[in-house]
């Protein structure tokens, strides 16, 4: 067991490092390129940050593992919100603009509740990633909409970095990221297998909590160095990206189904809390913001939440 578990930590590790590299460079060439920083933060960026869940699903599908495909995606949207903005919150309190609740905020509802109306059968088909993606264009083409309807755009800080170098670190960044997803669904599906947990609960814990690192990180930083008015929208183009890009992938590639429990415990609570954010998004629509005791609150219902899935994995 000693080599599977070094293999998800560097799997891990490789995957926080590329994934920046990724960002960075993929934000450079569309910089310069002609994309706006606020457009580049709603989709390279967003993108950038999924980009580990998308790799981590894709390996399960093609490793015939789509359970942890799916706890993947469910799993990574419960700790965006629940350990990322919880935790980021804890630092510093997060504003919210008038735009977010107006514009993402209810796409991010709309698509979290058309997501479960796909998922109500428990099963993923290739129909219903193809609808995924379908609705992935569209979410896109509202957010260019959106950006050029907001007169006071916050944009996302780019890296001063020549085209040639950008396309360089996306490409090295986008192979990274793939051999690293590689070793940590080896790991941890071996992990999983010797232990007799399904490979369901450890993409909701493990592989979720890992590919969340670099949205907590990035997160945090910009907390901590007052910039974090972006942090919200980040997360929310990131479960975005999670529910109609990472959870098509086993519909497209190796179909799956998905417990009732499963579905009433992981996909409740992710539409929970998406309506939880959505509500503390409209009291605070003028001039509000996520503070820190809603931060505490977060990460306890994340922690409750682990333990939840502990017992079920030891029933």
């Amino acid at each position: 067991m000693l080599v599977p578990a070094f293999a998800i930590l560097a799997g891990l590790v490789l995957l926080i490092w590329s994934a920046n590299r990724f960002v960075d460079g993929a934000s450079a060439t569309a910089y310069h390129l002609g994309m706006s920083p606020m457009l580049i933060g709603l989709t390279v960026i967003a993108f950038g940050t999924s980009a580990p869940e998308i790799l981590v699903s894709a390996t399960a599908a093609f490793n015939e593992s789509p359970g942890l495909a799916i706890g993947n995606a469910l799993g990574s949207n419960i700790a965006n919100i629940a350990l990322v903005l919880g935790g980021t919150a804890v630092f510093a309190s997060l504003p919210i603009r008038a735009a977010l609740v107006r514009h993402e905020l209810p796409v991010l509802t709309l698509v979290t509740i058309g997501t479960g109306f796909l998922l109500w059968d428990q099963h993923i088909g290739f129909v219903d990633g193809l609808l995924m993606l379908g609705g992935l264009g569209i979410c896109l083409s509202l957010f260019k909409r959106f950006q050029e309807q907001d007169k006071n755009p916050i944009t996302q800080d780019i890296p001063d970095m020549a085209l040639v170098p950008g396309i360089l670190w996306l490409i090295i960044g986008l192979i990274t990221l793939g051999f690293g997803s590689r070793i940590l669904v080896w790991g941890a599906t071996d992990i999983a297998v010797q232990l007799g947990v399904s490979d369901l609960v450890i993409g909701l814990t493990i592989v979720a909590i890992g590919t969340s690192l670099p949205e907590l990180a990035a997160s945090i930083v910009s907390a901590r160095k007052g910039k974090h008015a972006m942090a919200i929208g980040n997360i929310i183009g990131s479960n975005i990206f999670n529910l109609l890009a990472v959870m098509a992938l086993p519909g497209l590639i190796y179909p799956a189904t998905i417990s009732a429990g499963a579905l009433w415990r992981d996909y409740g609570l992710m539409l929970g809390l998406t309506l939880l954010l959505f509500a503390i998004g409209f009291k605070a629509r003028k001039g509000g913001s996520i503070q820190r005791w809603m931060g505490i609150v977060l990460l306890c219902i994340y922690i409750l939440y682990l333990y939840v899935l502990y017992v079920s994995a030891q029933a």
